[in-house]
């Protein structure tokens, strides 16, 4: 038997051997730090016997499925935790995740001192060095022994398994779990782990199944990882724009008013209409057209385009289908809306491509747990656009869409935080869309190779594909890790005839047009969760509610403060005075704590020669400008949307 080891290097042995075996036969060493396997690019325990000729590579720590056999391992540590200390706990699924592993149980919920206690029992049990012991039973015995033990999730698990499963455990001390593994060799390898947090959690992810309480936690090989992923926890909610973005009064959310409803408070609503403004200007220059259209529709006009029958259940519906003549339904989406503008005259191929920009408030029936601030909401506004194009356009179009948001991802400053990703059918899955499976292919395709020659590097994924067509989704990641879509640009070549929009082409016959569904921001309240998290609330200055604050050294100098700042407002620039009775160091403080970008300080001197003294957030202490100096230099910064970069260490606040 010839095992093929990752330097290429071949092993050959007489009878089957276990992984962790050959791991030692290469060095002590490597044993003493090998996580798992991996034969034939398939993860594998170390336990496992090879029994027939492969590549095999040993992971360590250092590799991906290596450290998260580490942190499944810590999971069933804290499991077997929870079972000592609240042994009427039941245990449910407990899995290795991206930064760390979690696990459910059905129990109270958990305080910060019971995790206390529990990372105490933790460091005992890894102490304790168990063997982790894994072993297989038929399906009824397995079923058995977890009936025995009083797990009744683990007891539906299994049931739930397929009939030719290998049912597989394992053990270390007294406490036994159902697991495929891969796991530790024993619980003393484990070197450095924390508990972070603990939260409500429906069994499976179903709303309709018990509420259970799960433990959120991480692992590393080294005490030192440990400690610089904690630290970057600490940074996290500091710029959680969930907590940022209420102390900064920017939003806030009521609990009469509803889950996934937000205010706006002025300064939010502030940045949103700059944005809003920034991005129908931008399109108008784009030859874009602007809409206006209803918010709500019969239900009629969902059934024409299909949204009905596939997203029915996502649209807030008002009335009875059985008992009502008329029903409507809040928009989720704007495109029936301006295919109907669109389909108002006659069009001929002269007239295309119309651009239609809309800024669009929609409404989505998220569901309650899925909600978060202002990236997952019920009512929410977008800079919404339709193209309707000749097929021989659209390419070109599609084109100058992506240009689009490459050039709001530019000049917000998040270029580098994204990635782009084809999201198509899922040819296994027919019945969720339109179109037939020729047309998918080849719009896949087109899209595929417009990335492809614009060198934008992309990722393919299947059945994230709209139900009428493929489209390219921009991706970014939450403070958390969560992923969420920023903008989309979606390829269709099916509505049109679902809508009978036609234009006249040369010959005087009526053609199809394609059409471009897209977002050249994306959603208003998720990209201000975004910048809030992206520059922890430190805007930019032509973003933020309130660029400068005039901050007099006394009251006797307040007159020529509000003198400053009409001259400020007469230029366009956000500001404001400071007319408290405080020190000038307070009033210094209170402004950097409010991530304001300028301070101007004012004084007798400053009123006499008709200047004022620059602190920014950027460089501090700017020095002594004139008036007009300033306003030219900030007028300039705003108008080309410049992204400043600190370059002072700020003062502790």
């Amino acid at each position: 038997m010839k095992i093929t080891l990752k330097d290429g290097s071949v092993r050959e042995y007489d009878a089957p051997i276990s992984i962790i075996d050959i791991a030692r036969d290469i060095s002590e060493g490597l044993a003493r730090v090998a996580c798992c396997g991996e034969i034939d690019g398939t993860p594998a325990d170390l336990r496992t016997m090879v029994k027939e000729d492969c590549r095999l590579n040993l992971l360590t720590a250092e590799d991906k499925a290596g450290l998260a056999t580490i942190r499944h391992t810590t999971s069933h540590v804290l499991a077997q935790a929870v079972k000592r200390l609240f042994p009427e706990a039941k245990v449910a699924i407990g899995p290795s995740i991206e930064n760390g592993f979690y696990y459910d149980f059905d129990h109270a919920p958990f305080s910060r001192e019971d995790l206390d206690r529990l990372e105490a029992e933790m460091k005992k049990i890894i102490k304790e060095g168990s063997k982790l012991e894994r072993f297989t039973l038929p399906r009824e015995e397995a079923i058995r022994l977890m009936e025995e033990k009083n797990e009744p999730y683990k007891v539906e698990l299994i049931r739930d398994l397929p009939q030719d499963a290998e049912i597989s455990f394992y053990s270390q001390g007294e406490f036994t779990d159902l697991c495929a593994g891969p796991h530790l060799m024993s619980t003393k390898q484990i070197k450095a782990f924390k508990l972070i947090s603990s939260s409500g959690a429906y069994w499976r992810g179903n709303s309709d199944n018990a509420m259970l309480q799960r433990i959120y936690g991480t692992a590393f090989h080294k005490k030192e990882e440990l400690a610089a992923y904690l630290a970057h926890l600490e940074d996290i909610k500091k710029r959680d724009h969930n907590k940022l973005g209420r102390e900064m009064e920017l939003f806030t959310t009521v609990d009469v008013i509803g889950q996934g409803l937000p205010l706006l408070m002025p300064k939010g609503a502030k940045m949103i209409q700059t944005l809003q403004r920034w991005i129908e200007d931008e399109e108008e220059k784009r030859g874009y057209v602007r809409t206006r259209t209803p918010l709500m529709a019969k239900s009629d006009l969902y059934r024409i385009s299909g949204h009905w029958d596939h997203y029915k259940d996502g649209m807030f519906v008002l009335g009875d289908e059985e008992k009502e003549k008329e029903v409507f339904a809040l928009r989720p989406m704007t495109c029936p809306f301006q295919y109907y503008v669109y389909k108002a005259s006659q069009k001929s191929y002269r007239d295309l491509p119309l651009r239609y920009g809309e800024t669009s408030t929609l409404f989505r029936n998220e569901d309650s747990g899925e909600m978060h601030g202002l990236t997952r909401v019920r009512q929410f506004t977008i800079s919404e656009g339709h193209l309707i194009v000749r097929p021989d356009q659209m390419v070109e179009e599609f084109k100058g869409c992506l240009a689009l948001a490459k050039y709001c991802l530019d000049t917000l400053g998040v270029s580098e935080d994204v990635y782009y990703r084809l999201s198509k059918w899922d040819p296994n899955n027919q019945e969720k869309y339109v179109g037939s499976a020729k047309v998918w292919e080849e719009t896949q395709e087109h899209i595929r190779r417009i990335l492809t020659e614009l060198e934008i590097p992309f990722t393919e994924e299947e059945g994230e594909a709209a139900f009428y067509g493929p489209k390219v989704d921009i991706q970014a990641r939450n403070v958390y890790g969560k992923e969420d879509t920023m903008i989309t640009i979606q390829w269709d070549a099916v509505l049109s005839e679902q809508y009978d929009m036609y234009y006249v082409d040369e010959k005087g016959e009526k053609v199809r047009p394609y059409i471009i569904h897209r977002t050249s921001m994306g959603c208003y309240e998720r990209t201000l969760a975004w910048l809030i998290e992206k520059y922890a609330g430190k805007f930019p200055t032509w973003l933020c509610p309130e660029q400068v604050r005039v901050l007099p050294i006394s009251e006797k100098y307040t007159e020529y403060a509000d003198k400053v700042e009409e001259t400020l407002k007469e230029n366009g620039i956000l500001c404001s005075v400071d007319r408290r009775s405080e020190k000038i160091g307070y009033k210094i403080r209170e402004s950097r704590l409010a991530k304001v970008p300028y301070m101007l300080v004012v004084g007798q001197k400053e009123e006499e020669e008709g200047t004022v003294s620059v602190r920014s957030r950027f460089a501090g202490d700017e020095g002594v400008k004139s008036l007009n100096t300033f306003i030219e230099e900030i007028s300039r910064e705003i108008r080309t949307k410049e992204i400043r970069r600190e370059t002072v260490a700020e003062e502790n606040e």
